[in-house]
């Protein structure tokens, strides 16, 4: 039998993971001085807090950053992305004025992103499960 930690809610249970992906428009390598990384993370950890959001990750390259993050169902993934964006944009720039001399037309982050959802078993175990359903199998 498999465990799984399962959250819930008041007329539901759960188990939303998501990876999400944000690169610096261009690819500028804006991530390269410590305490600008330290910024985004703390600023992404706030944002995250007002969305009742869970950041269960966050790692930075040089022009991007990897985030690992649990959710409820309520969560409006576009406007939570969103706020991301443009809040970490707004204030990075206002802290890290210097950053401004690397962007074109003032843009910090890409318009685009990748977004996955990730849960506790992997895809093949869901697939066996699914599969199983039906049968006489035990399942998994």
């Amino acid at each position: 039998m498999v465990s799984y930690n399962l959250d819930k809610g008041q007329h539901s249970v759960y188990s939303l993971y998501y990876h999400f992906i944000q690169v610096v428009k261009y690819r500028k390598k804006l991530f390269i001085n410590d305490a600008i990384v330290d910024f985004l993370k703390m600023k992404i950890r706030e944002i995250s807090e007002t969305f009742n959001v869970d950041v269960l990750d966050i790692e930075c390259d040089k022009d991007y950053f990897n985030m690992f993050f649990k959710a409820t169902p309520l969560l409006n993934i576009t406007k939570y992305i969103n706020a991301i964006k443009t809040i970490t944009s707004r204030e990075i720039k206002r802290n890290f004025p210097e950053v401004r001399n690397e962007l074109y037309n003032n843009k910090f982050w890409s318009p685009s992103y990748f977004l996955a959802t990730s849960g506790q078993v992997t895809l093949d175990v869901l697939k066996r499960y699914v599969d199983s359903q039906g049968d006489n199998n035990e399942g998994i």
